[in-house]
């Protein structure tokens, strides 16, 4: 239960992209604000300078579109996950934090626990699970496989083909990872040592 008196009927809102994990910008919600947030999947604020709702892209049409609203541990602070439909900044920045919205990497977190749940609750309908019962000497065979298929695209020029090749072995890179039972944040922890 998000606590509304507490900021005298506003609470802040902090919008962030699903998908990339940037910060986009603040706003504030009242109740009426966010409730209509969830209602329609926009994202609506209250606009202290207009004294009104306000839904983001409402004359832009960069709109807000909404995935995920959580609450803080104080219940007095929103956290909007959102996919913006152009920059969100008035000025045309990305970000009202002049950053770049751009990157993907963190997707691969999520396909990561997808991975995982197809470990822990296999379904025979599963490609993922089917790797995990065949076990770690025919996953290990796969990545070797993926990585060969790889090389030989990287001496054409096609370019869907070489990243389809890139995806392949990725995910069996990742369907490894957790048959060893290591994260991904681990491979990145031995780059970030050998980067310093």
């Amino acid at each position: 239960m998000i606590d509304f008196n507490k900021g005298g009927g506003l609470v802040p809102a902090i919008v962030q992209d699903s998908v990339t994990g940037k910060v986009l910008m603040l706003g504030y919600m009242n109740e009426e604000a966010y409730e209509k947030t969830k209602a329609e999947g926009k994202v609506t604020f209250y606009s202290r300078s207009k004294d009104r709702l306000w839904t983001k892209g409402e004359s832009s049409g960069n709109f807000l579109t909404v995935k995920n609203l959580l609450v803080d541990c104080d219940n007095d602070t929103i956290l909007v996950k959102a996919v913006p439909a152009g920059p969100t900044c008035h000025t045309g920045a990305d970000t009202c934090f002049k950053e770049e919205n751009k990157g993907k990497a963190s997707y691969l977190n999520y396909l990561q626990a997808v991975i995982h749940d197809r470990k822990v609750n296999p379904s025979d309908e599963s490609y993922t699970t089917s790797l995990f019962k065949k076990g770690v000497n025919k996953i290990a065979q796969k990545v070797g496989e993926e990585a060969v298929e790889i090389v030989i695209e990287a001496k054409d020029d096609n370019k869907d083909l070489f990243l389809g090749e890139a995806a392949d072995l990725m995910f069996h890179f990742l369907v490894l990872l957790e048959e060893k039972g290591m994260d991904l944040d681990e491979v990145i922890g031995v780059l970030q040592e050998r980067h310093q």
